[in-house]
Formats: C-alpha cells, sequence, structure tokens
C-alpha cells in the first residue's frame, strides 16, 4: 500500500476530535502528579523529589516508545493500535491509583510512557488519514489542543480532587476520562491498513534524508529554549514580582488560556506560511523572555507577556508536527517517532541547562539564556530549514 492509496477524500472530523480527546488524557494523566507531589510521597512514605520521579520515568519510556511503537506494531490496523494505547492510559490510570508503594507505581507510570510515546509517533500519519492533505495543519491544531486544555485543567484537577477526596481521586477521575475517550473512539475511528513496514533503521534513514537532520536541530532549540524557561517560571515570578501560589495559578491558568488558542492559530497561519509561522513562534517566545527581564517587572505587564508565550508557543507542537507530515508523507510514523525522541530530550536537556544556568547565574540569567536560544531557533528555521515543496494550489505556502 502507497502513502497516496491512504489520502481521504473527506474529512473525518469526529475521528479528529476523538484523538484530542485523547491527547486530553494524556496529558492529564502525565500532569497530574506535579500537582500531587505532597501528598503522594507522604502517603507512599517517600520524598518529593522520589515521588517526582513518577513523571521522570513517563517521559523516558515514552523517548523510546516513540521510536519502537511504528516498528513494533507495523502490520496492526492502526485503529487496533490507537485504541491499545487508550485502553493503556485507563489501565496506568486505575493500578497508579491502588498502588501500595513508590515501586508499583512507578511501574504502572511505564504503561502511561508506552501510550504516550506511542500515540505522539503516530498522531500526524494518522491525522494524514483522516482529512485530505490541504485540512491536515488544521486537523493537527485541533489535535493538539488537547495539550493545552490537558495544561489547563491537569494541575488545577489534581490540586482540588487530592485536597478534598486524597490524591488516588485524581488517578480515578483520568481513568474515567480515559474510558468516556475509549468509546468515542470506538465508535469514529475508522479502519486503517497499516501503512509503510517501519524498522529502526528507518528512523536513521528518515534523519538523513536532505533537510530532515537541520530540520530536526530547529525542533529541538525551539522545545530547549522553552523548557529551559518553563520549568524555572515559578522561582522567577516570585523572585521578580513577589507573587504569591494564588497569583501564580491565575498566570499560569492565562498560559494555559492562550496556549489553546495558539494551537488553534497556527493551523490557520501555517496554512497561509509554514516557513514564516515556524520561524515566528518560537522568536515571539524569544522576546517574550527577554522583555520579562527587560521591562520593569510588574503583575499586570508580566501577566501579559506570560499570555504572549502562551499563545506563541501552542503552535510549536502543531508546527512540526505538520513540518514531519509534508516532509516524509512515506514514513510519518518513523518521523513522528523522531520527533517524539527529540521532543523528550529536549525537554530533560532544557531542565537540566536551565537548572545549571540558575546555580551558575540566578533566574534572570536563565531567562536572559532561554531567551536567547528561541531567537537562535527562529533564525535557524527562517535561514536553514527546508520546507516541503509546494504540490498544488491548495498546498501549503513555502
Amino acid at each position: 500500500m502507497t502513502y497516496a492509496d491512504t489520502r481521504p477524500t473527506a474529512p473525518a472530523w469526529l475521528a479528529v476530535f476523538s484523538l484530542t480527546m485523547g491527547v486530553f488524557g494524556l496529558l492529564t494523566a502525565e500532569y497530574l502528579p506535579a500537582s500531587l507531589l505532597t501528598p503522594m510521597a507522604a502517603d507512599l512514605g517517600v520524598s518529593e523529589a522520589l515521588a517526582g520521579q513518577a513523571v521522570t520515568v513517563t517521559a523516558v519510556v515514552a523517548l523510546f516508545s516513540g521510536l519502537l511503537v511504528p516498528i513494533l506494531t507495523q502490520r496492526l490496523n492502526r485503529r487496533t493500535v490507537l485504541l491499545s494505547f487508550t485502553m493503556l492510559m485507563i489501565a496506568s490510570n486505575l493500578l497508579v491509583a491502588m498502588s501500595s508503594n513508590l515501586v508499583l507505581l512507578l511501574v504502572m507510570r511505564i504503561l502511561l510512557g508506552v501510550a504516550l510515546g506511542g500515540f505522539w509517533s503516530m498522531a500526524a500519519a494518522v491525522a494524514m488519514r483522516l482529512v485530505p492533505p490541504p485540512l491536515l495543519p488544521r486537523a493537527l491544531s485541533i489535535i493538539f489542543s488537547g495539550i493545552a486544555v490537558g495544561t489547563v485543567v491537569a494541575v488545577p484537577l489534581g490540586s482540588y480532587m487530592g485536597g478534598t477526596f486524597g490524591w488516588q481521586s485524581a488517578f480515578y477521575a483520568a481513568a474515567a476520562i480515559g474510558t468516556v475517550t475509549l468509546a468515542v473512539q470506538l465508535f469514529t475511528l475508522p479502519s486503517m491498513a497499516p501503512g509503510q513496514p517501519s524498522r529502526l533503521r528507518t528512523v536513521l534513514d528518515v534523519t538523513l534524508r536532505p533537510g530532515i537532520a537541520v530540520g530536526m536541530m530547529g525542533c529541538i532549540l525551539a522545545h530547549v529554549g522553552h523548557f529551559a524557561l518553563f520549568t524555572y517560571i515559578r522561582p522567577f515570578l516570585e523572585a521578580t514580582i513577589g507573587i504569591g501560589s494564588e497569583g501564580l495559578a491565575l498566570l499560569l491558568l492565562g498560559f494555559g488560556v492562550a496556549n489553546f488558542a495558539g494551537t488553534l492559530l497556527a493551523g490557520w497561519l501555517m496554512e497561509r506560511s509554514m516557513r514564516a509561522t515556524m520561524a515566528l513562534l518560537p522568536a515571539v517566545v524569544g522576546l517574550t523572555a527577554l522583555a520579562m527581564v527587560l521591562v520593569p517587572a510588574s503583575i499586570g505587564g508580566h501577566a501579559l507577556l506570560v499570555a504572549i508565550w502562551g499563545l506563541a508557543f501552542g503552535g510549536v507542537p502543531v508546527g512540526w508536527s505538520a513540518w514531519v507530515a509534508h516532509s516524509v508523507p512515506d514514513q510519518a510514523e518513523s518521523a513522528g517517532g523522531m520527533v517524539v525522541a527529540s521532543v523528550q530530550g529536549s525537554i530533560a536537556l532544557g531542565a537540566a541547562a536551565g537548572g545549571a544556568v540558575f546555580g551558575a547565574t540566578g533566574i534572570v540569567g536563565v531567562f536572559a539564556a532561554g531567551g536567547i536560544v528561541t531567537l537562535g531557533a527562529a533564525a535557524w528555521i527562517l535561514l536553514r530549514v527546508q520546507m516541503p515543496e509546494r504540490t498544488g494550489p491548495s498546498a501549503i505556502h513555502v
């Protein structure tokens, strides 16, 4: 079966929405421990630092899952694979809620990492099977809006339910979200036969194609800069404007809402110019970070800058998924795994580099350095990254 054989003639928007629900469920489950570390640690009899490894384990497993899942599932119907990821998410949340010790909890979070990495690696390839090529940026913006919604919902949901009903209740709620998602996907996802066979060598082959490695460097720079900044947003705001926990929650809510709007806006922008959009987004993030360092500190001013930052970064995952789908249409799943590995590695690298700068120069240095890195990403994308060629009057402009 060739890639051309799988292109739909009409969009399956309900199926696209079911993938959005899957993204929301996965991101909610991934971020829940961040708001529940204290009660989880107390109940399991470990330190908060150890409890925080529930997030680390998921991210590391997701990195390898993104590379291996397209290979291990290459002969399976893609509908079956996607439904399996949702079932893994449900099982992980239920078993985490019932865990009586940290080791068991971490093992159960491995299941979530498998589902998370596998889903991300397939998202763009599946979207290509659900909508015609001209509508792909719009479909991806809808799918990845689940990231922003999950970002907005996970922390307050976990905090509220953990404080009211116990930390386990938040994971039971996440399992319920997954169950609803599974029901919707059962009724909306069409059968999708396997596409091109994948091998681990395929990922390397894709990376070695002309322009792909250069493009992935732009992806890595954009994500390293962002996560160096976002990991340390709390100490920065506390140090510069003296904000308390309630005010911080409101600013982060503003970030999440703007992030959601950014995912939708990016699809519209990319239908007009992929290059301009993909360079503009990290440029705005970088300029915002530098403005937070240079302009006089105020709650109102920083709240506006945080919202602009969220709006700009909301489109970054959409942009790179669309770039991969159009640049490597014949191996979209392997290329998606490459993006997953790059992003997960960037998260770890950005957080580690930000921590090193923090220790050496203080929190203001983190935001100055992060802003410079994201501006460098914008320049790299604008000047070096090869954009997909136009294939018709309705193709994405380059």
